[in-house]
């Protein structure tokens, strides 16, 4: 019986054509692919279509794996690489996602999980240092997904407060992160920010 927890033991019988061994593949990576894919394209939809993509390509290319690969980093990278290929087959996407895919380029030689490590660390080292109020209301929002009616009776303040803050709060961290803030912000909150980064 093989141990396909183990890495060249996967790789091996993957090609091989074990249909077990892709069993075994899918059914450990497909969360945490999908859930890496919709870190890309914040679409959960379009997120499983990427994965599913990317297992049918790695079962059909299953010759070409090589022993001494990580079929982690490799699984991640063909997530990323499949996000790009479809964005550069979509001549529709608005200008934002075009920022943010140059944004994720620009990490390209670090793992994808440091790419969007290093990029949630860099907001959220910006957020923590938001004034107290300010953050309590950004967090509402745009963590929680509280509208601004909502959070007004929840902290029992006015909705026009709540405005205040959390324009207050993209302008404070419009300049912490600097002249990449609409990519970094597009990033982390998606295309919501549109009507309140500016």
């Amino acid at each position: 019986m093989w141990d396909f927890s183990i890495n060249s033991v996967l790789i091996d019988q993957l090609e091989k054509g074990n249909e077990k061994a892709f069993s075994f593949l899918v059914d450990n990576y497909n969360h945490r692919l999908c859930v890496y894919a919709n870190s890309l394209v914040n679409d959960k939809v379009r997120a499983q279509d990427i994965v599913q993509n990317v297992f049918i390509k790695t079962w059909e290319r299953r010759e070409m794996l090589k022993n001494n690969l990580s079929i982690k980093g490799f699984m991640y990278r063909a997530v990323h690489n499949e996000f790009i290929d479809q964005y550069r087959s979509n001549k529709s996407l608005l200008a934002l996602e075009k920022l943010y895919v140059d944004t994720i380029l620009q990490f390209e030689k670090e793992s994808e999980s440091e790419k969007i490590e290093k990029i949630m660390n860099m907001v959220m080292c910006a957020i923590n240092e938001l004034p107290p109020k300010c953050q309590q209301i950004f967090l509402l929002s745009k963590k929680e997904g509280l509208d601004n009616i909502e959070i007004a009776e929840y902290l029992e303040i006015s909705r026009k407060t709540v405005e205040n803050q959390i324009t207050k709060a993209f302008a404070i961290l419009r300049e912490k992160l600097g002249k990449k803030y609409e990519m970094i912000m597009f990033l982390v909150f998606g295309s919501e920010i549109k009507g309140l980064a500016k």
